[in-house]
């Protein structure tokens, strides 16, 4: 997999309230230039995405204060992040959990535990998407 160079310099912003899901997610990303970071529920993240600009974010569903929905639609509601791709994670592989994403305003969903190939690909699709956009 020789995607290092695509994605050398991205900012991937990992919203999980579990530390194994975003250890996980700094190992297999950052041997590919990615800069991680992470934030442990929507509240942590609302300060961290305005202070670090992230290429892609990826929220988790199930978090304690603000859910991975609600946190989405805070971001989509933002018109300086709307067009930031937001990734739900989610335990679950069930299709309400894809449509409740999709109406909160996520770009697409990724079912955990996930590989590291599962996740630079879903990094790669959106970045590359977004760099021959600009």
């Amino acid at each position: 997999m020789n995607n290092s160079n695509e994605l050398n310099g991205k900012k991937v912003m990992i919203i999980d309230d579990s530390n194994t899901v975003r250890r996980s997610a700094e190992i297999f990303l950052e041997p590919s230039g990615c800069e991680v970071i992470s934030a442990t529920d929507g509240f942590d993240a609302m300060s961290k995405i305005i202070d670090n600009q992230p290429d892609i974010i990826f929220v988790d569903i199930v978090m304690p204060r603000l859910d991975g929905y609600q946190t989405c639609m805070l971001i989509k509601k933002n018109p300086h992040f709307q067009s930031t791709p937001v990734i739900m994670l989610s335990s679950k592989n069930g299709l309400f959990d894809k449509a409740r994403g999709r109406m909160a305003g996520s770009d697409d969903y990724l079912t955990k535990p996930f590989t590291q190939e599962e996740l630079l690909n879903v990094i790669q699709k959106f970045t590359l998407h977004l760099t021959t956009a600009d």
